[in-house]
């Protein structure tokens, strides 16, 4: 009996349940991401979207947490109103702040597989949380002229009290989320 590819390839569709929550959770960052709060001294708001990455990738997991950051952004790329100030548009993506937007894909696979395989282990979260902020002042130093130490100024240094206030409530509450989500969907 000869074994065709697609039999010997096991495929892992999405069940019914993980579509619902990544719409919800999708909904959940439609939701947080276009409140915005303009600093001063930044292009960059003080935005919320990270902490429903945080909590998306908590309660989905790396892959259908990222699945669902993309939809996201792609219904911000559409137009739609999503992204911070309730904005949305090519525009936003090409700007100073689009590397946080697309940063964001990045920080949703790393925190994401961070809480995946280090479950219960609250500091390798954080680390992983952390390790996603790279891409945004790096894209916004491009965007402006200016070297990656003014970009880290300008994008980065202000927001760590606020970055590590929504780290901190993820960490807290991601666990329970997860744990309750999961045992909602075995029922």
């Amino acid at each position: 009996m000869e074994k065709t590819a697609s039999s010997s390839v096991k495929k892992r569709a999405l069940s019914t349940s993980q579509m619902a929550l990544i719409g919800v959770m999708t909904a959940v960052t439609c939701i947080l991401g276009p409140f915005a709060i303009p600093i001063p001294i930044s292009p960059v708001p003080i935005s919320f979207t990270n902490l429903a990455v945080y909590l998306t990738v908590y309660v989905l997991g790396m892959k259908a947490g990222t699945i669902s950051y993309l939809i996201y952004l792609l219904l911000g790329f559409a137009g739609l109103p999503v992204f911070s100030g309730f904005t949305g548009g090519v525009a936003k993506l090409a700007g100073p702040t689009g590397g946080y937007l697309v940063g964001f894909i990045f920080m949703a696979v790393i925190a994401g597989w961070f809480i995946d395989h280090f479950q219960g282990n609250r500091i390798a979260h954080v680390a992983g949380m952390a390790a996603g902020y790279v891409f945004g002042p790096v894209w916004l130093a491009g965007q402006l002229g200016i070297s990656f130490t003014a970009g880290l100024g300008a994008g980065v240094i202000p927001y760590l009290p606020g970055d590590a206030a929504k780290i901190a409530l993820a960490v807290l509450i991601g666990p329970t989320l997860r744990k309750e989500i999961r045992r909602l969907s075995r029922q």
